[in-house]
């Protein structure tokens, strides 16, 4: 017998199940993203690591870090939200 290529459907909605294999958190019932909630964190960090610029530090080579990192995370944030508008015309 050669196995079906084809998802059984849940009774009475005629939508195909999700196969587990594909996506494995399907099988606890979470699947989307928090587009919101990633941008939120995102700039939340990026102060966060910017405020950290006031504090005992024995060279400048910290706040140089601080900096270069919360500006990457800010330029990724924005490339993102760009994406995002860009999206549905596609």
């Amino acid at each position: 017998m050669v196995a079906s290529t084809e998802l059984e459907h849940r009774s009475g909605t005629g939508v195909a199940q999700v196969d587990p294999r594909d996506e494995p958190s399907a099988e606890w019932g979470w699947h989307g993203t928090f587009p919101k909630g990633r941008q939120l964190a995102g700039w939340i960090v990026a102060i966060i690591l910017l405020g950290m610029l006031n504090g005992p530090h024995q060279s400048n080579i910290e706040n140089y870090i601080l900096v270069l990192t919360a500006l990457t995370i800010m330029a990724g944030l924005v490339w993102d939200l760009r994406r995002q508008r860009a999206s549905w015309r596609r």
